[in-house]
């Protein structure tokens, strides 16, 4: 199918969204308690009105930083700082960003406000789930090189997670949403993120990350990323093994973990939507309806169902009435043209 007719783009920003506002009122609650107050799993409303939290707001931010330095040129390491920085500063300060973020964010963009190099607000123990989860838009914009696109996904990780697992988890995202969008088959799906995992173990990507690595423990840059490709490497095993005997009635937390950590979010967003590959609503019911971290797994799954799927998918009557839909939909607009 031809990338813009499908719409990629737009079915990712919106997927994930979509996914945000279904897990929003379901975090922190076991999955009893969620099925006592909202029903079976499986006819899960859209809330009303339907609020997202900081993971779509987050992604809009970098989604805003990449078109404004790709609006300027080749994207590189330092245009990609000198747009996206101040973006994430702005949902820092915003008054909209109200929505329980995440620690590990809301230290690092308050040390990204200040003209200390990015490296030193980084917060290089953190590998919370909080950078994978906005790091869509890197698979989707066009025209990037594999570099570029592994770069930009490590960097935007590295602004506020630093840890080698959140890099590696970041790209992995951003690799899986680009596989998608492009027309990769699903079930091909795990394999081809665990020879691209294989394949970058040792690369310490030194002009997007700089030096980075010497804030961490480790005595070399391809020690310290293999680290975190070799904590993907193993959930990958995991997911693979999940989602040959996963039964999809149960919650998904239990085959791969809270997704609390950016491994394991992207290993139970990415279980998620290859349990319901063709039912891309199904997919981030289930990921709302599970005992972790509810928002940020339904939106991963979102957004990968979205890629594969795209924007035609998604129900109308839901797509709507998501909360900044107009920027989402003008984004995917640019980047499915």
């Amino acid at each position: 199918m031809n990338h813009a007719v499908k719409q990629a783009a737009t079915g990712s920003l919106i997927g994930l969204a979509l996914g945000d506002a279904l897990g929003f009122p379901t975090e922190f609650k076991e999955v009893p308690r969620i099925l006592a107050d909202y029903g079976p799993w499986r006819s899960l409303a859209l809330p009303e009105p339907a609020i997202v939290t900081d993971d779509t707001q987050m992604t809009l931010a970098l989604g805003r930083g990449l078109r404004s330095a790709m609006d300027r040129g080749l994207l590189g390491p330092k245009r990609m700082e000198n747009a996206v920085r101040p973006e994430f500063v702005e949902w820092y300060q915003s008054p909209e960003n109200n929505r329980a973020p995440g620690r590990t964010c809301m230290v690092a963009c308050r040390l990204l406000n200040s003209d200390r190099p990015w490296q030193e607000a980084s917060q290089i123990g953190s590998k919370g789930c909080g950078a994978n989860m906005r790091v869509a838009p890197v698979g989707l914009v066009p025209g990037l090189s594999e570099e570029q696109r592994a770069g930009a996904a490590q960097l935007q990780s590295a602004l506020t997670h630093g840890h080698p697992t959140a890099l590696a988890a970041s790209d992995l995202t951003a690799r899986a949403v680009y596989l998608l969008a492009q027309g990769a088959d699903p079930t091909a799906l795990i394999g081809l993120l665990r020879s691209y995992a294989l394949e970058q173990r040792t690369t310490y990507h030194e002009r997007w990350l700089g030096d980075l690595w010497t804030y961490a423990q480790d005595p070399t840059a391809e020690h310290f990323i293999s680290r975190g490709w070799d904590e993907c490497l193993d959930m990958l095993t995991r997911l693979a093994e999940a989602v040959h005997s996963a039964n999809e009635e149960t919650d998904p937390c239990l085959a791969v973990g809270e997704g609390w950590i950016a491994e394991e979010a992207l290993a139970a967003g990415l279980l998620c939507f290859l349990l319901f590959p063709s039912d891309p609503v199904t997919a981030v019911r289930r990921g709302a309806v599970s005992s972790g971290d509810s928002d940020s797994i339904a939106c991963l799954a979102g957004a990968f169902a979205g890629a594969h799927l795209g924007a035609g998918r998604w129900p109308d009557a839901w797509a709507e009435r998501i909360e900044y839909r107009s920027e989402l939909v003008s984004l995917g607009a640019l980047w499915d043209a």
